[in-house]
């Protein structure tokens, strides 16, 4: 459903009239998402939390925020191109959810669904740089130039150069390795790409956190609610990130 004037929304609620819902919109009674509405204001039940004197109206859904663990061959999209699952698909709750950015169908871990548009753009946006932590076992052990290399940046195929990124060795497994790599971008199978141009095929790819959440114990194909202290730790760091940003275009 589009956004629609706040009173309208209210009056399909049954809390009265057009003019009277107005009339509770300009004495105070009614937040949006927790901030104090005023006459104008447009909002969407099924994506707003829209709470008159502290009650949440009739078919007004709130914001949600869920973590998943993605396992390998489930697709990051909402709708489907094939008859393949989705992340959707593996969260029983009703109502409209987004994929904060995107997970190849063969890589695992972390993605955060929510309907909350503002919170989506801050973290997917590039201007931003929220960090995003991988867990990467490569079919190679790297020597020190192949791992200094990835740090400091590599020209992909496509003629894009890859930001610095933080790329240490966690551990060893047979003739391969662990990798822990910390990023600030994520274009399009970038570390897949990144680790074939270096001599070092990637075998599997793990997201453990964006930015301040973390994957946590969450099994594959698990999902769970938010914390309050962790949708508060998340918006606080774009805040912070959002303002720097700021500052250092003024």
């Amino acid at each position: 459903m589009p956004s629609e004037r706040l009173q309208k929304v209210l009056a399909r609620a049954g809390l009265g009239s057009r003019r009277s819902c107005e009339e509770l919109i300009e004495k105070g009674h009614v937040t949006v998402n927790g901030q104090i509405a005023f006459l104008g204001i447009k909002a969407d039940p099924s994506t707003d939390r829209i709470e008159v004197n502290g009650k949440l109206i009739e078919g007004s859904e709130g914001l949600k925020y869920i973590a998943v663990n993605k396992p390998r061959n489930v697709i990051s999209a909402i709708s489907p191109q094939d008859n393949r699952k989705t992340v959707r698909d593996l969260v029983g709750l009703p109502g409209r959810l987004y994929p904060v950015g995107r997970l190849d169908v063969d890589s695992e871990g972390l993605i955060l669904l929510t309907n909350d548009g503002e919170l989506t753009n801050r973290l997917t946006h590039p201007k931003y740089g929220h960090e995003k932590e991988y867990r990467v076992l490569i079919a190679r052990r790297p020597d020190a130039d192949q791992l200094t290399t990835w740090q400091r940046g590599v020209v992909l195929s496509d003629g894009y150069r890859t930001q610095p990124a933080k790329v240490e060795v966690t551990g060893y497994h047979g003739k391969g390795a662990w990798l822990k790599i910390i990023m600030r971008e994520g274009r399009k199978r970038q570390i897949r790409e990144t680790g074939s141009q270096l001599g070092l095929p990637v075998v599997r790819i793990l997201r453990v956190r964006i930015g301040t959440l973390k994957l946590g114990s969450l099994k594959p194909g698990q999902w769970r609610q938010l914390s309050s202290d962790e949708i508060a730790e998340l918006k606080n760091l774009s805040k912070h990130i959002l303002e720097n940003h700021q500052k250092k275009h003024r």
